[in-house]
């Protein structure tokens, strides 16, 4: 959706002008540029596209269907998303971005929070149920179309790996630009450098690698999902100095290394895609590999949203998961959860 609060914190993303709202358009009163809003969704992605651009506007990377609709979170998602409540605390009051939001997922499990919450981000596949209740922008993370100071928290989450250096500086000035003073901003994401535990991450994918070849799950789509993978920050003390750099420092740290949660995720739940897709393939003989991978996708998140055995079982899972941050948090690893406090402007 695109509120009147929407219009509080926008602007050109051109000229930095006042945005005027109209019927399924936005006008910049400035340059006068129009966007359009017709979409649920508002356009202010910048005139000239930058160079760098991520193969997530690619619609291959969106086959698999999950983007289509919101389910509630489990796994790895549900692990995110309760370190960023931890770590965020959203509540009422506060104004909140959501920096590369993808589907808009997670705006959505944080909507009852009290917050208001905006997304942003480059790729236009919002989920169906995030642009009915959110505040959405389709906009580049390093020119952002909204104002000084206009948020006092923000999160990123699976963004900043995707970013080349120059990238990923210009992405944290924005996000230090649009936080108020003394704002937080919750990433999560990872380095280049892994720690001695990230042994058993490799060995349990290894063990999936070997699962593949004889077609007991599918890894394609998680390769091509990884393959815009750009890991620009090489450890934890260059992420130290990026953040000083981009006037944060960082606040409380800790670090994840998913052992349980790489078998969960690579193992045990894509043996059972790999059986929901075949079952879908059955079902309709004339229905292409990807066709199937999407119907059980669909298939999977609403039987989710049933909130039944599949549901619950899928919880159980998560608590298995989240073993991996109670015993190896304190293990620096290459994957963390970060929260960077607002000191003052980037180091020029």
């Amino acid at each position: 959706m695109t509120s009147a609060a929407l219009f509080s914190v926008v602007q050109c993303p051109d000229c930095r002008g006042e945005l005027v709202a109209g019927h399924q358009r936005a006008r910049c009163a400035s340059c006068g540029r129009e966007f359009d809003a017709g979409q649920g969704y508002l356009d202010l992605r910048p005139r000239e596209a930058f160079s760098e651009q991520t193969k997530y506007l690619d619609e291959a990377l969106h086959a698999d269907a999950r983007h289509e609709s919101i389910a509630p979170p489990v796994l790895g998602s549900k692990v995110r998303n309760d370190m960023l409540r931890r770590f965020l605390r959203p509540a009422a009051g506060d104004r909140i971005l959501d920096l590369g939001c993808g589907s808009g997922r997670t705006l959505a499990w944080n909507a009852q929070s009290g917050a208001a919450l905006t997304g942003i981000d480059i790729a236009p596949y919002f989920a169906p149920e995030a642009v009915d209740r959110s505040d959405l922008v389709l906009g580049d993370l390093r020119r952002l179309p909204l104002r000084d100071g206009a948020f006092t928290k923000a999160w990123s989450l699976d963004v900043l790996e995707h970013l080349s250096r120059p990238a990923l500086l210009e992405m944290l000035a924005e996000a230090n630009r649009v936080l108020a003073p003394g704002g937080a901003l919750f990433v999560y994401t990872h380095v280049r450098k892994n720690g001695p535990l990230a042994a058993g991450v490799r060995g349990v994918n290894r063990f999936a690698a070997w699962l593949e070849r004889f077609g007991v799950l599918d890894l394609r789509q998680e390769r091509l999902r990884k393959s815009d993978h750009v890991n620009a920050l090489v450890d934890h003390d260059d992420l130290s100095a990026v953040a000083q750099a981009s006037g944060f420092r960082i606040e409380r740290i800790t670090y994840y290394t998913p052992i349980a949660g790489a078998f969960v995720e690579n193992v045990l739940a894509r043996v059972a895609e790999r059986l929901l897709a075949k079952r879908a393939a059955r079902a309709d003989a004339g229905a292409t590999p990807e066709d199937a991978v999407r119907r059980a996708r669909l298939s999977a998140q609403a039987r989710v949203r049933r909130r039944g055995p599949t549901y619950h079982a899928l919880r159980a899972a998560t608590g298995v998961m989240k073993l991996d941050v109670a015993l190896w948090g304190r293990f620096r690893s290459g994957p963390f959860f970060a929260l960077l406090r607002k000191t003052g402007p980037p180091v020029e």
